[in-house]
């Protein structure tokens, strides 16, 4: 007597599953690192990211300058990067390759000014031409921090989510306006039925002669009515 066979999974299921899960995956890793990197980019440049010493009539007088004091381009790209990947689900196929491309875009523009900007002092320089009343006044003693590589960090973070939003993007759920005009067509529907009121009593020929005149046909009910219209 011979054991029953013991049915095997299908094998062919198995890459389309991984595929599913990879996709899943990408599109976690690129809200997570977008909504990140945006953040850290912001934070970082409000931060202090140099200080140095300005030697004038009175004596030194100690300076400092924030991320947005020496280059308004990664706080500024960083918003434009935010608003790219919530737009990344609101558009569908180029349009969706061409918000992709800008999401990486803003991350890699964000590193390049984060970079630049960790060893630039003009902006330390100037305040200290305001303080000393000289055009070019040097800036002595110049110390940078690492707020600006945080920044770099952030920048990082939104170009991976531009770059999986490339090559993953296609996949991704994209919001729909079907549900919202079923919806609101459904509630026009319900609006216009209220308006017009219950069907007209037969019994009563005054409410027939009125329906007549509204271009209602008195027998049917107001649901049919908007059934055929809709048709």
């Amino acid at each position: 007597m011979t054991a029953a066979a013991v049915p095997q999974p299908r094998a062919e299921n198995e890459p389309a599953a991984s595929a599913v899960r990879g996709r899943r995956s990408s599109l976690a890793i690129a809200l997570l690192a977008g909504a990140l990197g945006a953040a850290l980019v912001l934070l970082a440049t409000s931060r202090k990211w140099a200080e140095g010493t300005a030697f004038v009539a009175q004596g030194s007088l100690p300076q400092s300058a924030k991320g947005d004091d020496i280059t308004g381009l990664p706080g500024a790209l960083a918003v434009v990067g935010l608003a790219a990947l919530v737009a990344v689900f609101a558009v569908r196929r180029l349009g969706r390759v061409v918000v992709s491309a800008l999401l990486a875009l803003s991350g890699a523009g964000i590193v390049i000014g984060s970079v630049l900007g960790a060893s630039d002092k003009a902006a330390l320089e100037e305040k200290a031409s305001k303080v000393s009343g000289l055009t070019h006044s040097p800036i002595h003693d110049v110390a940078y921090t690492p707020w600006p590589w945080v920044a770099a960090a952030g920048g990082v973070l939104l170009l991976l989510a531009g770059l999986l939003a490339l090559g993953y993007g296609r996949h991704w759920p994209a919001m729909s306006g079907r549900y919202e005009r079923a919806g609101t067509a459904g509630t026009a529907g319900r609006d216009r039925a209220r308006r017009r009121g219950p069907a007209p009593d037969p019994d009563r020929p005054e409410e027939l002669w009125k329906a007549l005149d509204r271009g209602e046909d008195p027998t049917q009910t107001p649901a049919r009515q908007e059934a055929e219209r809709g048709a």
